[in-house]
């Protein structure tokens, strides 16, 4: 028996609602075939791959349907299986009889509907459309900070089921990778789907540094939650590497803050994660907040020393990046 009998297999979920029962949740399965005169059915299965509940339907094919149209292509629709939202699933397609070798599987991830979103950036906004699934349900559309959860960034709206429209606009303040569209059916225990729209504009998270004129502080508060290592370094020309002060390397974690920060536009902050390396140098920026007079700040482990300098002298070498194995400089003893 030839393995092309069967041709193909498509899944798609569907809702149903009634008046009395609600809705539930289905799993259509469609199956496209050649007949065959020995071919007396077909016999879908879907199982669940975490609780191994395994559901079969079968579809008979007449035996005159068999002897007048062999070879014939046939389509067929299996009744409904009820699934739950985020089930993974495992169906298998075969022959009745089972035939060796012929039979189709697939996998299938059981979603709940998908956000289609466009952003408007003119008048800085996210148009959200509820899923077509969840159409004869009031259904709740919001945008959130994803951090260890989805932190508001603005009240949900409701859209209700006989609403002439189900498109809504969700204003925002600022482009941030974490800044995401969150949708869920107004029902108990309802499943929540994400995404998000500026997932890949990182760059705009090196930019938060602030320098305190008050306590010569320089700090870096990242707005969305990031992996990786905070450096202060040293930049010797526009275009050249970047040279990392011994001592000074940070977890990317909350708040990272330097105190005592000289003003000097060669100094800079590296941000390393498993994207790459990005420098800035806040005081090469014109209106960046700088002191007439300012410090200089070695960073040890677990203290740090300083000496006064005035705004145009150049750093002192200690400042300057080093061979491993140079620290304390001379005439200087961490404290």
């Amino acid at each position: 028996m030839s393995r092309l009998l069967l041709e193909t297999l498509t899944l798609s979920t569907v809702l149903k609602c009634t008046p009395h029962d609600g809705c539930a949740l289905l799993l259509r399965v469609q199956a496209s075939l050649t007949l065959h005169e020995r071919l007396r059915g077909l016999e879908a299965c879907s199982t669940s791959l975490y609780t191994q509940e395994t559901q079969c339907q079968s579809v008979r094919v007449p035996r005159v349907s068999r002897q007048l149209q062999a070879r014939q292509q046939l389509q067929v629709h299996f009744n409904c299986f009820q699934v739950s939202v985020a089930q993974h699933l495992h169906v298998t397609l075969r022959t009745i009889p089972h035939f060796c070798g012929v039979q189709l599987d697939q996998q299938y991830l059981v979603e709940a509907g998908k956000l289609h979103y466009w952003v408007d950036r003119r008048h800085k906004a996210i148009l959200a459309q509820v899923p077509a699934t969840f159409r004869r349900l009031d259904y709740y559309v919001r945008l959130c900070l994803r951090w260890f959860t989805c932190e508001d960034a603005g009240a949900p709206v409701l859209v209700t089921a006989n609403s002439s429209s189900r498109t809504v606009s969700l204003p925002y303040s600022q482009v941030l990778p974490c800044l995401c569209l969150e949708g869920w059916a107004a029902a108990p225990d309802a499943v929540r789907v994400q995404v998000c729209p500026f997932e890949d504009d990182t760059e705009v998270l090196w930019d938060a540094i602030r320098y305190h004129p008050g306590s010569q502080a320089l700090s870096w508060e990242p707005a969305c939650p990031v992996s990786g290592q905070v450096s202060l370094c040293w930049r010797l020309g526009p275009s050249g590497p970047c040279q990392d002060l011994q001592y000074s390397s940070r977890p990317a974690q909350g708040i990272v803050q330097y105190p005592l920060v000289d003003t000097q536009p060669q100094l800079c902050l590296k941000f390393s994660t498993n994207l790459g390396s990005r420098v800035r140098c806040p005081f090469q920026q014109r209106g960046f907040p700088a002191l007439l007079t300012s410090r200089h700040a070695c960073v040890s482990e677990g203290s740090h020393s300083f000496l006064p300098a005035n705004q145009h002298s150049r750093p002192d070498p200690f400042l300057q990046p080093q061979p491993k194995g140079w620290w304390p400089p001379q005439g200087l003893v961490p404290g």
